[in-house]
């Protein structure tokens, strides 16, 4: 289980023209990720993926490049199944004797950004390998599955007033989703104008569908008390990011003047950033992404906070397929786990990397039960659109 070669690419796919959608990152033309390849002198490969940015499109070379030609070296020899030192090593660098000789962290001062967004590549493909070598799902060395079938909710909303409601029902129609989740914030100038598309988006699904709101963190606090105060009684399940989570005292102010509960973490790195998001008082559901947040390893620790807090998880999978995989047996193993973020948009880098297509029954995703990560990766994709 001796680690022989790691091999990081970044990899950029294309958006065909037809289904590209213009949000408060701009027009997303292409799908881009840092996707890992690790491999065993047994040859077991394992698939790993780092993301640096929040949306799709980005820049990967400097992450591709600090996986390579910094971590790569000190992990090649290194067995494979010690997954936990490895991420601590990884997190403390030059201090990693010290700190696990004394029992508790030492991270090196670059120890957020690129630095977590390479160990979250590396653990997935490390996990992958481990699941692999044993003939085990994933999840069942994360401690057994909930259940073979994950609620899903239809992640995508665009639309304006005029059209989201057909949007969201073409969403509900295509998979029998249960919960849907549409885009608001900057994206459209002033409060009322989202404000206005979240009605007329509740009117055209009933009141049987849940309806989760995302502004990307767009909103100050003051904006998003007054779109919280438009959209009162559109009973949202959720309000994600409705201000940055730079803001840690706004986000709690805000948290405490709604009712709508509050979804934040996906550019939170570590268990760390979401200890004192929790403690703050500014969250109700926790939203690790594992290919940013520490990967499967630091994503089971969050998901133990969320439950000791009494808090829900619900990763952020708008992500590639090696993420999206590690995110489904995450929340399958985690007891806080509840639902599966389903990107609607076009997502290439998971249904064209994945050589099984990921298929939504209604409104659920099988759990996969082959051994590692479940996932068979399309090689000459990852070949046809490797950047670097």
């Amino acid at each position: 289980m001796r680690i022989k070669s790691v091999n990081a690419r970044w990899v950029r796919i294309p958006i065909e023209k037809s289904r590209q959608h213009v949000s408060d990152f701009g027009r997303l033309q292409t799908f881009d990720a840092a996707i890992i390849r690790i491999e065993t002198e047994d040859g077991v490969v394992g698939w790993g993926e780092g993301k640096n940015a929040a949306g799709s499109a980005g820049q990967y070379a400097a992450l591709v490049h600090l996986i390579n030609e910094e971590y790569a070296p000190v992990l090649i020899g290194r067995d494979a199944s010690d997954i936990t030192p490895i991420w601590e090593s990884l997190y403390c660098g030059s201090r990693c004797e010290s700190a696990a000789a004394r029992g508790h962290v030492m991270p090196e001062l670059s120890r957020r950004g690129l630095t977590v967004a390479a160990i979250s590549a590396i653990d997935i493909a490390l996990w992958d390998i481990r699941g692999k070598a044993l003939g085990a799902p994933v999840w069942s060395l994360l401690g057994g599955r909930s259940a073979e079938r994950l609620p899903a909710y239809a992640s995508g909303g665009w639309a304006d007033a005029d059209g989201i409601g057909d949007q969201l029902k073409s969403y509900i129609d295509s998979g029998g989703f249960g919960a849907v989740k549409m885009r608001v914030g900057s994206m459209d100038g002033a409060p009322y104008v989202s404000a206005e598309r979240v009605q007329a988006a509740r009117e055209a699904i009933g009141p049987a569908i849940d309806l989760m709101v995302d502004a990307h963190g767009t909103y100050t606090v003051a904006e998003a008390k007054r779109f919280a105060s438009m959209v009162a009684d559109c009973d949202l399940a959720w309000f994600e990011e409705p201000i940055t989570g730079d803001d840690r005292f706004g986000v709690s102010e805000f948290r405490a003047a709604t009712h709508i509960p509050v979804a934040l973490g996906e550019s939170e790195c570590t268990r760390f950033d979401f200890r004192d998001l929790i403690v703050s008082r500014g969250v109700d559901i926790l939203q690790p992404d594992p290919a940013f947040c520490g990967g499967i390893t630091e994503a089971m620790r969050i998901a133990t906070l969320a439950s000791a807090f009494n808090l829900r998880l619900a990763p952020h999978l708008w992500a590639g397929a090696p993420a999206f995989f590690a995110g489904l047996h995450v929340v399958a193993a985690a007891p806080s786990g509840f639902i599966v973020e389903f990107s609607l948009g076009a997502n290439p880098m998971i249904h064209d990397l994945s050589r099984e297509k990921v298929v939504v029954k209604d409104g659920t995703i099988a759990v996969p039960d082959r051994p590692g990560l479940g996932l068979e990766i399309d090689e000459d994709v990852v070949s046809r659109f490797t950047v670097c």
